[in-house]
């Protein structure tokens, strides 16, 4: 005889009648969603996410989906969106309206420029720096470095 294992994943919102939901401890919730305890806090403070219900106690009691919150936000932050722009997007997200995903995009198109002129600048960094390397020539003086004398310099040459 086979004993077999059911699991039950309910999606957000999702409600069994007599079943309490669960709710996790700040601790629980920094654990899965890899965020410091300190995080959590100023994302509520700052309306990111939404202030959890309090036990008898007063300890803060989240629901399961806080968890897919933080890790919207902070796969957002890898992105490059700012938490002012993570705020819009939550709102956006909230929403079923067709314009809604094109403000989106258009986030998402500003977003991309914004990382493309970043790596630009990088890029033209990086060949400032090469160039002043190849100037370098080994043990010489630290007051004949030509990297030190060129960072002395106002305008950069």
């Amino acid at each position: 005889m086979y004993l077999r294992c059911l699991t039950l994943e309910l999606s957000p919102g999702f409600k069994l009648n007599g079943v309490k939901k669960m709710k996790l401890k700040i601790s629980q919730v920094a654990k899965q969603a890899h965020v410091n305890i300190d995080t959590i806090r100023y994302y509520e403070k700052i309306g990111l996410l939404p202030h959890p219900e309090r036990n008898s106690s007063g300890y803060r009691q989240y629901a399961a989906d806080s968890i897919d919150r933080l890790k919207f936000i902070k796969r957002a932050q890898e992105l490059g969106f700012s938490l002012h722009e993570i705020k819009e997007l939550l709102s956006l997200k909230s929403s079923s309206d067709q314009m809604k995903c094109d403000e989106v995009r258009h986030k998402a198109e500003i977003k991309l420029k914004e990382i493309e002129s970043k790596i630009n600048t990088l890029s033209n960094m990086g060949a400032v720096m090469k160039d002043l390397i190849s100037t370098c020539k080994a043990r010489s003086a630290s007051d004949e470095c030509p990297i030190l004398k060129s960072l002395e310099q106002e305008d950069g040459q």
